[in-house]
């Protein structure tokens, strides 16, 4: 095992594994009682017990080499094909429903983009005076339903957890629906409006929940799940479908 940076997450790490040659994040941890090793969009992390050594860590990765690789060879094979979601018709998800996007001449509203909503259908009416393009309009507007409802729902879980975060961003990562700084701030993709209701809880209660166990360890999980018993169904929503969140904008306003 060759160290080959700390971060402020673990210490970087690389070892041979059936050939390859990977990098993987050590994470110590005084709540973990087992080595745990996960493979996901942030790359391969081992959770390491504080009473758990070097030689350990070296063997249980070996040990399940086989799955490691496996799972590190389906996350390459995702990320071919992650992009943004390309349709035909001008249709998005909104809350977890299938809904159409229209665009609709206003010669005479003046001022910005003005978006209307209503039975599974999103207009948006542009103005002749306005300088934002439809695409930029509805972002906003989305942006916007996602902070309202991520407020709402993160107030409910800090209250429980008597934690509060150091601030809320609303960002537009393309890796990640949420995450927890090393200061304690919050940040969460917009395109988590999209989702059900459920995934959008569950995002805002994984990372609200970081403010108080900043690990992945069994202690997290089970505060996850105490607080959002739909944790299991959200996360298995995010595994099938969280591509076509990864909608282009332009593309379904035609520009």
């Amino acid at each position: 095992m060759r160290n080959v940076r700390t971060t402020k997450t673990g210490t970087l790490n690389r070892i041979s594994l059936a050939g390859r040659d990977v990098e993987f994040r050590l994470i110590p941890s005084k709540f973990a009682t087992k080595l745990r090793v996960r493979v996901g969009i942030a790359g391969i992390e081992v959770i390491q017990p504080d009473q758990r050594e070097e030689t350990e860590v070296l063997n249980f990765l070996r040990t399940n080499a086989p799955w490691i690789v496996n799972q590190l060879e389906r996350l390459e094979g995702f990320r071919r094909i992650r992009k943004p979601w390309q349709r035909a018709s001008s249709e998005i998800l909104f809350r977890g429903e299938s809904t159409i996007v229209g665009i609709r001449d206003h010669p005479e509203r003046s001022g910005a983009n003005r978006i209307n909503y209503g039975a599974n259908q999103l207009a948006i009416l542009v103005s002749p005076s306005s300088g934002t393009r439809p695409a930029k309009s509805l972002e906003n507007w989305l942006r916007k339903q996602a902070r309202t409802e991520i407020a709402n729902h993160l107030a409910v879980v800090t209250a429980k957890l008597k934690r509060e975060p150091g601030k809320v961003l609303i960002m537009g990562q393309r890796t990640k629906w949420g995450n927890c700084s090393s200061l304690q701030n919050l940040s969460f993709n917009w395109r988590v409006i999209m989702a059900p209701g459920f995934v959008l809880r569950y995002v805002v209660t994984h990372e609200a929940v970081h403010l108080a166990v900043p690990d992945h360890s069994q202690k997290f999980w089970l505060t996850v799940r105490s607080l959002c018993p739909e944790s299991e169904r959200a996360r298995q929503w995010l595994c099938a479908n969280g591509h076509r969140l990864l909608v282009d904008l332009n593309q379904v306003c035609g520009q």
